[in-house]
């Protein structure tokens, strides 16, 4: 079990479920069980694409990463390949499962299938795969959206390009651990910021979250050029839900960005249980 969970890197879960209230509440949708069946399929979506990327990665692995679970013997690379794409089509299921909207759930599952296959099969060498890894967290704003409307308003749109630059900031941070890259990219983590800024003059309860967000990434930067690189990206990561608490208080859900403000707090102690990167 704690090879599997090290494998999916449960430990940032609480981000995606973040994501998904993003999607929703903006959509309009009022609080329902069935609300508890998109959590659990955008939580399979990612531990999906988790595996699947320890999978594809496993030769890399045995030479620059020895220490995770499929160089080390804990399972084989045919076993993650097999569990990750059960987990993604788990996904699906249990997303089209939770509306009435099959067609736009349907939709939603299965580009955010097709996005992560697609990263996880090509994020080595290719100079886009930031951009994929951006493309993979807005897929999850959009497919709980999706679940709800088919018309997606500028508010799901601008939330989740927000969180698409903060995600390509990250990922060319997260390249800085094995590889030299360059360090301009990490200007798209000011793009959240400044859309915070300008959502926090329309609506003061943004603020304490774009304080939070500054804080969080600079000390995130500050990690980062001291070479703890693990330990920056996990920040980053874990900051994912205060992009997604901005929206919220912009839009008067002030409660439901307090949550995504636990959910940040959340995924940082889980990931002093299991590592977030």
């Amino acid at each position: 079990m704690s090879t599997w969970l090290r494998l999916g890197r449960v430990s940032n879960l609480p981000t995606v479920i973040s994501n998904a209230l993003v999607g929703l509440l903006l959509m309009g949708a009022a609080p329902s069980p069935a609300w508890a069946l998109v959590f659990a399929a955008m939580s399979c979506f990612y531990v999906g694409g988790m595996f699947l990327n320890d999978a594809f990665d496993h030769r890399w692995d045995a030479r620059f990463a020895p220490s995770r679970p499929i160089p080390r013997g804990e399972v084989g690379a045919r076993s993650v390949y097999v569990a990750g794409a059960a987990t993604l089509l788990l996904g699906v299921v249990l997303l089209v499962s939770s509306t009435s909207r099959l067609e736009g759930a349907l939709l939603g599952g299965c580009a955010l299938s097709a996005l992560i296959v697609l990263y996880d099969a090509w994020h080595k060498g290719n100079p886009l795969s930031p951009l994929l890894m951006g493309a993979c967290r807005v897929m999850v704003v959009l497919a709980a959206a999706l679940s709800v409307s088919g018309a997606l308003p500028a508010s799901v749109w601008m939330a989740a390009l927000a969180l698409c630059a903060h995600l390509i900031g990250l990922t060319y941070a997260a390249k800085q651990e094995h590889l030299r890259t360059h360090w301009w990219p990490l200007v798209f983590l000011l793009a959240p910021l400044l859309w915070g800024a300008w959502l926090g003059v329309h609506a003061l309860g943004v603020w304490p979250y774009w304080l939070a967000l500054a804080i969080a990434d600079g000390l995130a930067l500050r990690k980062l050029f001291r070479r703890e690189v693990p330990r920056a990206v996990a920040l980053f990561i874990a900051s994912i839900s205060l992009v997604d608490a901005m929206a919220l208080a912009a839009h008067g859900h002030a409660r439901v960005a307090l949550a995504c403000a636990v959910c940040f707090a959340a995924t940082l102690q889980l990931q002093g249980w299991v590592r977030g990167t």
